[in-house]
């Protein structure tokens, strides 16, 4: 008889404890999935940015897959002068001692055919930085004529303080002293980098020699290449005919020595082979 009753009680017990044992059972499948629910949307949406992502950078390389403009050729000629020069039976002086670097760019529109794409409406430099500063020396980027190409020359009235826009013709003649291009790129971009105050007031007492106001003047007044070693980029910034907007990044060393010669020698002209490709923006 007390076996039943207890074996009773135990199943009244076990009956009691059943519903608290289903409740935390429910919760915790509950808790899951929910966990899972926020997992499932946190990986979906990741999966959703990386296709925007992916989306946006093969738009970019379709719009860009055809190179309408690009700058594939540089020509650099470097040399030196002063700007002031005294001379005695007994000496030289010379004040504002420079080095200048006429540079060419070519704009190619990759096609022989002139359309409202592959043709210029406006064109400016921009964004003038000297990534590698001389020791010594106020290095300044001017505007140059063609006109005046590897002649030495210093006019203020062309320096470039932020940036240079250019005025776009499609007339037969212009006049190319001022910042002009034609619209099928048929000119270059050309511009003056100009290093002045090298030496100031810098007497020479070597007066058997003549003295020749080119590169040969650097070495002669003790000024080694490394102190002048510069590096400058800037922003072309392109709109065509069909008014959309392009740029690139034009950066190289301004070239003082290569494996032959070197800028003492007198002059030193370089050309570069470039592969500036302008990007829609």
């Amino acid at each position: 008889m007390q076996e039943k009753e207890d074996k009773k009680i135990t199943e009244e017990k076990t009956k009691k404890k059943t519903p608290i044992k289903q409740i935390i059972i429910i919760s915790t499948i509950i808790i899951l999935i929910i966990i899972l629910n926020i997992i499932s949307r946190k990986v979906y949406n990741n999966l959703l940015r990386n296709k925007n992502f992916e989306n946006s950078i093969i738009s970019f390389a379709e719009k860009n897959k055809e190179t309408i403009f690009s700058i594939n050729k540089i020509i650099l000629f470097s040399s030196c002068d002063a700007k002031n020069k005294t001379s005695s039976s007994t000496n030289y002086t010379i004040e504002n001692l420079y080095t200048y670097t006429d540079i060419a760019l070519f704009i190619n529109n990759n096609s022989e055919e002139n359309t409202l794409e592959n043709t210029l409406k406006s064109l400016k430099i921009s964004n003038i930085k000297f990534t590698k500063i001389p020791e010594i020396g106020e290095p300044k980027l001017y505007y140059k004529s063609i006109n005046s190409f590897a002649k030495s020359e210093l006019k203020e009235e062309n320096l470039i303080n932020s940036e240079l826009e250019f005025e776009i013709t499609s007339e037969d003649e212009a006049d190319l002293n001022k910042p002009i291009l034609y619209n099928n790129c048929a000119n270059p971009i050309t511009l003056s980098y100009i290093n002045q105050n090298i030496k100031t007031d810098y007497t020479m007492t070597d007066t058997e020699k003549p003295i020749t106001y080119n590169g040969k003047l650097l070495e002669r007044c003790g000024v080694s290449i490394q102190s002048i070693e510069t590096s400058i980029s800037f922003d072309v910034e392109i709109e065509n005919n069909k008014n959309e907007k392009f740029k690139t990044t034009v950066y190289f060393k301004i070239p003082y020595e290569n494996e032959q010669n070197s800028i003492y020698e007198g002059n030193l002209k370089s050309e570069l082979e470039t592969n500036f490709n302008f990007y829609r923006y």
